[in-house]
């Protein structure tokens, strides 16, 4: 079983440029899968199987939306095998995905987003990274781990743009407005290291992701929200605020680097609820 799982991943990571972090949900989950099937051979895998795997994760009571990953998993791993030739058929295949929720994503009205940017104040180096990093997120719409991979070189503050590298290994260019060019090279003014990363940590070495959740619930009693912000809130927020103000659709999506436009189209939901709760408000008979 191990070998199939290790071939799947190295097809995965090889081809497919997955990052570490998704190839270690797909391995947990075939590992938990085959750990159901005991001393059963995969080759004899069949739907009824599966649909006993699924039972007994509703019976630990699993969101829909995790055992809709754990069957995405198992649907490529065994389209992987099938193209090996250790399966005939893609036992997998026929097995209908759970119901999911759509959930809305939270995000900054743009007077939330501006306190969040004025949090930090200049005072010192560490207040000017932590504005850069604000600034940074909210002009771009990048992930958090996509900021913390940044480097140098990667931003051009006389050009306003930044290289990213996305998910899959993928490399995109990004706007950057004057607002975070000029926080960030208030900020490299500011500090004392000619460290390669751009966002630096006490030690000088490049911050995690983890690090930014922790910034970011460092200021925000400063900001005073009234909500929990979570770094990714930022893009969220970068979204919406640009429908909000008359951006395309597919201009948004490239800026996120969402590969299918159905992604990018959750946040056209948020606008909509917004135009229903102006309707509720404003309208004599809503």
């Amino acid at each position: 079983m191990n070998s199939y799982i290790q071939k799947f991943l190295g097809h995965l990571e090889d081809e497919k440029n997955y990052s570490q972090h998704t190839l270690l949900n797909y391995r947990l989950d075939l590992e938990e899968f085959f750990a159901f099937l005991g001393n059963d051979d995969v080759k004899a895998v069949d739907y009824p199987t599966l649909r006993r795997f699924l039972a007994e994760l509703k019976v630990r009571a699993l969101k829909p939306r995790s055992v809709s990953r754990k069957l995405s998993s198992l649907r490529s791993f065994f389209r992987f095998l099938q193209r090996e030739g250790v399966v005939q058929k893609n036992p997998a295949a026929l097995v209908m995905t759970p119901k999911l929720d759509k959930v809305l994503p939270h995000f900054l009205t743009e007077t939330a987003a501006v306190r969040l940017m004025e949090a930090p104040g200049e005072n010192t180096a560490v207040d000017l990274r932590d504005k850069a990093i604000f600034e940074t997120l909210y002009s771009t719409g990048i992930r958090v781990s996509e900021l913390v991979g940044l480097s140098l070189e990667d931003v051009d503050l006389i050009g306003n743009i930044v290289k990213v590298y996305g998910k899959g290994k993928k490399e995109r260019v990004v706007p950057i407005g004057d607002k975070a060019c000029e926080a960030i090279q208030a900020y490299l003014d500011a500090r004392k290291s000619n460290a390669s990363a751009l966002f630096l940590n006490h030690a000088g070495g490049r911050l995690t992701a983890r690090s930014i959740r922790n910034i970011i619930n460092k200021h925000i009693a400063c900001a005073s929200l009234d909500q929990k912000v979570h770094p990714h809130m930022l893009r969220h927020s970068f979204a919406t605020h640009l429908l909000d103000h008359g951006a395309d659709l597919r201009a948004v999506q490239e800026l996120l680097g969402h590969v299918n436009l159905s992604t990018t189209q959750i946040y056209t939901h948020l606008t909509t609820e917004k135009l229903k709760s102006i309707y509720n408000a404003a309208h004599p008979r809503a």
